[in-house]
């Protein structure tokens, strides 16, 4: 049997260039030798191939594995992708044996394979990483957990609340992404080897045997399928989508908290650089760079989406492009969170700022419209009475505090003197209910949090 090798008319042509994917899949190698020593384990151990051409076969991956990894091996791109060059550098190193490996199996189920190797560990990496930056977050939490900061709506002060209440609120988006990574990795540890070019293969193989070798913990049901469908894919990166969208959702807040309008945090020196004009400044690039990377993993996701949409079975070179983008989202994602972590630990609070922020206790208004419904005021009418109120003071230029009480009984009888003792502190008190912004709930949160990013039991 001889090397496969391309015509000589063919070799570097630019429609080779233009179809060759080893560019990019290369990086698929680890997993593409791992998927072909377990095929030829099972193979000899299915009587398919001597058992000695089994280990000849596995030693010469091995050998190619340690010269890929040590920078020796050269990739050609006349062999198009990273199974021919992998099986060609096997004939040059075992001869005419090494034909014998791709017994029972095509290209087709051989990248399915590799893919979902790949994306397993990389499920696993995000998963990882997604928990390091929850741990970051609790972290600063817990640190300021008494800070009360005010709460926004629509960009506007609205109500007051705990600081580590609001960075809880990321700690929630993270923990669903993580369950989303989680659900993604159940359907993706499915093993694809051994649905051939699309039918099946003639051979007795023992598809259960090789799952196990490679921790799969099932073996497809449907050949056509194995070879022909990349929503796992799609899944991950829908997945990383969302993850990057509350990432630059916390990189938004972040940036407008460090502004010198708002002068709520400090970021570390090593997260944020200088001008090249204005010595003064202190910008927030890792933010800014996550908030921009986020539009590039959406990008890549209708990519694979539009790419799949319209495809017969079974498999189509289309699908080559599912690997460009999936790699790119990887590293932009994984990459995003690892930064993130390291940042929120350097984050400084301005607590100074925070309390001028709310130098005005119009922030208080629920409250106040609160305080006529605890004394039997409908609600519908104690917004109205206390919204007049906001204009009076407003006009006269006061704080609901300088109000003296004879005007607030102009707005309602109701009103007697311990309205003053309403406070940003009684206010965040009040809010004592499961998910509200107490010091209680918050503090049952924060403890709730660590057992999560620990994998105990919540």
């Amino acid at each position: 049997m001889k090397q496969p090798q391309r015509e000589p008319d063919k070799a570097k042509t630019p429609a080779l260039t233009y179809v060759a994917s080893i560019p990019f899949d290369q990086r698929l190698y680890q997993h593409d030798i791992e998927g072909s020593i377990a095929h030829a384990r099972m193979l000899a151990r299915q009587g398919i191939i001597a058992e000695g051409e089994a280990n000849t076969i596995i030693k010469g991956l091995l050998a190619i594995r340690k010269e890929i990894e040590q920078g020796k091996f050269e990739f050609k791109t006349e062999l198009e992708d990273i199974h021919m060059n992998i099986e060609a550098a096997l004939f040059e190193r075992i001869g005419d044996v090494a034909g014998k490996l791709h017994t029972a199996r095509s290209r087709n189920d051989q990248i399915a394979l590799d893919m979902r190797l790949f994306l397993k560990q990389e499920i696993a990496k995000s998963i990882d990483k997604v928990k390091a930056l929850q741990a970051a977050l609790v972290e600063l939490a817990e640190q300021n957990k008494s800070v009360i900061m005010p709460g926004y709506t629509h960009l506007q002060q609205a109500q007051p609340v705990l600081l580590a209440h609001h960075l809880l609120a990321y700690f929630e988006m993270l923990q669903r992404d993580r369950e989303r990574f989680e659900d993604c990795l159940k359907r993706t540890d499915v093993l694809p080897l051994g649905s051939g070019a699309l039918a099946g293969a003639p051979y007795p193989l023992d598809r259960e045997f090789v799952a196990r070798e490679l921790g799969f913990s099932k073996v497809s049901a449907n050949s056509m399928d194995a070879v022909s469908d990349r929503d796992f894919v799609i899944e991950y990166e829908a997945a990383a989508a969302i993850a990057m969208m509350h990432l630059s959702r916390l990189a938004e807040e972040l940036i407008l908290w460090s502004s010198s309008e708002f002068g709520f945090i400090e970021i570390g020196d090593a997260f944020t650089t200088g001008s090249s004009i204005m010595p003064q400044k202190k910008n927030p690039d890792v933010a800014e760079l996550a908030r921009g990377k986020t539009g590039r993993v959406y990008g890549n996701l209708v990519a694979i989406l539009t790419t799949m949409k319209a495809l017969p079975l079974a498999y189509n070179r289309d699908m080559q492009e599912d690997k460009e983008g999936l790699f790119d989202t990887v590293d932009a994602l994984q990459s995003s969170l690892e930064v993130f972590a390291g940042m929120v630990k350097t984050i400084k609070v301005n607590t100074e700022h925070i309390s001028q922020a709310m130098k005005t206790d119009y922030i208080l208004a629920t409250d106040l419209a609160d305080y006529l419904v605890r004394k039997g005021m409908p609600f519908r009418q104690a917004h109205s009475v206390v919204a007049k109120l906001s204009q009076h003071a407003l006009s006269k230029g006061k704080n609901f505090h300088d109000l003296p009480i004879r005007e607030y009984k102009k707005f309602s009888p109701l009103f007697a003197r311990d309205v003053y003792k309403i406070t940003v502190q009684s206010a965040v008190a009040a809010r004592n209910v499961v998910g509200g912004t107490s010091p209680r709930q918050v503090g049952r949160a924060l403890r709730r949090a660590k057992r999560f990013t620990k994998d105990e039991k919540a």
